[in-house]
């Protein structure tokens, strides 16, 4: 009887268990197949891409021209650079050439293919190739390594816009600063345990004569340009001013100023810096960078700066696998434009700035070249068209053009050497079209060099009021 009494106790403990269990199967507490849960909808199809089909034919962004529509007035942009080349304040030997930037149809020509002597306009050519062959997010690196235990090794680069205390982010001459590389070598000899150093410096970057025999002897004396070096503190100026004299020894300037932020920064230098040839892979102890090379073409575009442009001109013939002189760069630089399709026929460039007056450049090659650089084709170059000085407004243009109807509407790079007037650009006519223009006269007397200045300026402004035929 006990015995029937437990089995049935085990019987309604199970059915109890089991009905427990099934109660949270079915509200989902614990696995199983019951469930109150409401039925599930049913799975959606699997997508399928649809078949290609053929695309829509792209309309023409413009229309055919009608063969009715106007022309640009060739005789009367003719006329006027007959006027220029006639005009006595320019002195009786002028080149222009005035074409449309879109079709390249010449509209004005004075002996297009003459070179002759281009002075600054030359600079074209320069960033024309800096910007096509070298990265444009590019710094150049001047640097300290320690040559021995007593001694260090300033080391260029090719930035010649150093600073002399700390460098400058938002700058492009005195981006980076030896006050900075200083403090930098500092603690690391400091670190080492080192207090007295002797200082050397290497700027075999540059190879060949660092001042153009073409240039006047005047030229490093009166600010125009200063000997192209590896290393330099504000483009070898002689005191804080843009016209100021340029050191005839930059890099030991340079040498000298570092020993002095040094010397600031508790190290001892003993004698002065010796010019030697920096052992490979020794060990860095601190570094700065330039600007980039974009922001580097964009000053030389807008200041006009002879030696930063043959700092250029290196740069792409180190590029280019020739010396990085006077001759290479020249070479260099041709070159690369004849990779671009120009014409370089009888061409000569003495250096790289246009400073010499031996360098010959015609105007149909500027003319072209500045075809080149506004074709949206080539993105690369498009730094050479828009960092060009604005008439009126900016860079060397910013006193021309200032109380005529052309400011704000003409990009051009100016050129100018004794008996020489040149400018290169583009301009806005009446209709808004783009003209590229180039003249170049190269017998202005000496004493009427701003008047032959004046008379390029009528011409050109007065092509801002050139427009189609009535």
């Amino acid at each position: 009887m006990r015995r029937s009494r437990v089995l049935g106790v085990s019987v309604l403990v199970v059915m109890a268990v089991v009905g427990a269990y099934v109660t949270a199967d079915a509200y989902d507490v614990v696995p199983g197949l019951v469930t109150l849960a409401p039925a599930p909808a049913p799975a959606r199809p699997f997508p399928t891409a649809p078949g290609a089909v053929a695309p829509a034919p792209v309309a023409a962004p413009l229309a055919a021209l009608p063969a009715a529509a106007p022309v640009p007035s060739d005789a009367r942009l003719g006329a006027l650079a007959q006027a220029l080349a006639a005009d006595p304040r320019t002195g009786g030997s002028v080149g222009v050439l005035v074409a449309d930037q879109l079709t390249g149809a010449v509209e004005a020509a004075i002996e297009p293919d003459v070179a002759r002597t281009a002075a600054s306009t030359t600079k074209l050519l320069t960033a024309t190739a800096a910007l096509g062959r070298l990265d444009h997010a590019r710094t150049l690196e001047t640097r300290v390594v320690r040559e021995s235990a007593d001694q260090i090794v300033l080391v260029g680069g090719g930035d010649m816009m150093l600073a002399a205390g700390a460098g400058r982010p938002d700058a492009v001459n005195g981006r980076a600063g030896l006050g900075d590389l200083a403090q930098q070598v500092a603690r690391a000899l400091t670190l080492a345990g080192t207090t007295t150093v002797r200082l050397a410096y290497d700027d075999h970057l540059f190879t060949g004569n660092a001042v153009n025999p073409g240039w006047a002897s005047s030229d490093v004396t009166n600010g125009y340009v200063a000997p192209v070096t590896g290393l330099a503190v504000d483009i070898g100026r002689t005191r804080d001013a843009e016209d100021a004299p340029r050191s005839t020894t930059p890099s030991l300037d340079a040498a000298r100023t570092l020993a002095k932020e040094l010397e600031a920064d508790g190290i001892t230098v003993t004698g002065t810096p010796a010019r030697v040839v920096a052992t490979s892979g020794a060990t860095t102890l601190g570094t700065v960078r330039s600007a980039s090379i974009a922001e580097i073409v964009d000053y030389v575009l807008h200041e006009s700066d002879n030696t930063i442009t043959e700092v250029l001109g290196r740069l792409v013939a180190l590029d280019e696998g020739l010396p990085a002189s006077f001759g290479g760069a020249a070479a260099a630089v041709l070159e690369a434009l004849r990779e671009d399709g120009l014409d370089i026929t009888g061409t000569h460039l003495d250096g790289a700035s246009g400073l010499s007056h031996g360098t010959h450049v015609a105007p149909a090659l500027l003319v072209a070249t500045l075809r080149l650089v506004t074709d949206p084709s080539h993105p690369r170059l498009r730094g050479v068209a828009v960092d060009l000085p604005i008439s009126g407004l900016s860079g060397t243009l910013a006193d021309r053009f200032t109380t005529s109807s052309a400011r704000g509407f003409v990009r051009a790079k100016t050129g100018s050497l004794t008996s020489v007037t040149s400018l290169a650009g583009t301009v806005q006519d009446a209709d808004g079209r783009l003209l590229v223009f180039a003249v170049i006269a190269d017998h202005v007397p000496v004493t009427g060099e701003d008047a032959a200045r004046q008379a390029v300026d009528e011409f050109v402004t007065q092509l801002t009021g050139c427009g189609c035929r009535d």
